[in-house]
This record gives C-alpha cells, structure tokens and sequence, in this order.
C-alpha cells in the first residue's frame, strides 16, 4: 500500500519526531511504499495566495505552487497525519497544507446548489498520531475534542467517506513521564506495524 504521511513539527529532537520516525520505520519494516512529507522539512509556505483563493471554489483552482502535493495526495492508498495539537488545532503548517492542497477537484467535488462530494476515492485508511497539552476532560468534555471533529467529519467526511480511520491521541503530554511517553511511542509502532 502506498501511505502518505503529513507530518508537522518543527523540532527534530521532540517527541512527536519520535512518532514521526517510529511510524514510518513500522510502515516500511510492514512492506509499505512510504512517501513522507515532512512539511517543515520542506519549508512548506501555508500561506494561501489572493490567486489560489480566488480560484478556490472554481471548477479550475490554481494548484500552480502545490501540484507536486496533489499529485502525491491523489497517489495515496492511505494517508497518517502525525502532528501536535497546539491551540486545540492543528499546526499552522498543517491548517495551511488543507487550505491550500485539499481544494475542489482535489478532495472534494463543489456541485451546483453547494452540495459536496468526496474526491478522494482512492484512500482507504486515515489514521492519526497526535499529542494534547491539555488533559483529555478538557478535550473530551468540555471543548468535544476539535482536532477529532476536523478529521471525522471534514477530512473523512467530505473527502474520503469510506475510509477507515484511527487515531492514537496522547493527553497532557506536558505532565507525562518517560515510561508513560515510551509506552504510548510502543503503542503507536505497534499499532503501524499492523497497518
């Protein structure tokens, strides 16, 4: 299976490179064609052009400066998005790779009358690594979990209804201790490993 992980932090020493690295050895140790796309990395701009949004809900969006990113999204069999949660939303990397890579004729199709249709029929998995600040009753509970909302209803919802997904959520991480942060990295590879 051809899997694209998203990956989004810019600290090569943090836990969530960790995630990052475990997931993709697990993948590739599993006989996965792994095409990792680590948007710091990469100096991936997230800044939408006046172009690209003028033309965003057009029958014909500028996808001039990321056609290299849909054309590994529309080559995908499964996508993992591996990322922090800061603010109870994704990076502004990874917000910004949505606005500007998952656009009509991309991830969805804008039919007349508003109605949407998925467009990433190829897609059969999407599983997520992230990790909260916060504890999870605050997630959970009291905000009903955004990030979790953003990807079941939007991400899987409107693009890709069909596709299986999972994800591995690590709560208040700040107040983690290593055995703690070490089981749920051992969580995540085993988890992959059977992908």
């Amino acid at each position: 299976m051809r899997v694209l992980v998203i990956y989004a932090h810019p600290l090569a020493d943090s836990f969530a490179a960790a995630l990052h690295r475990a997931v993709v050895e697990a993948l590739g140790e599993a006989g996965h064609e792994v095409d990792d796309c680590d948007l710091y990395a990469m100096g991936f701009d997230p800044v939408m052009t006046a172009a690209e949004r003028r033309a965003h809900n057009t029958p014909h969006p500028d996808l001039s400066a990321v056609e290299h990113h849909v054309a590994r999204l529309r080559g995908a069999d499964a996508l993992v998005l591996c990322f922090p949660v800061w603010w109870y939303g994704m990076p502004a990397i990874l917000k910004g790779y949505f606005d500007r890579v998952w656009v009509n004729g991309v991830a969805f199709h804008l039919r007349a009358g508003g109605k949407i249709e998925p467009g990433l029929h190829r897609l059969k998995k999407l599983w997520v690594v992230c990790t909260y600040g916060a504890p999870w009753w605050l997630i959970k509970l009291v905000l009903r979990d955004p990030v979790r909302g953003v990807i079941h209803t939007g991400i899987r919802g409107l693009c890709t209804r069909h596709v299986k997904s999972r994800i591995f959520a690590l709560y208040g991480i700040e107040a983690k201790t290593r055995v703690e942060t070490a089981r749920f990295l051992e969580k995540v590879r085993r988890g992959f490993a059977r992908f």
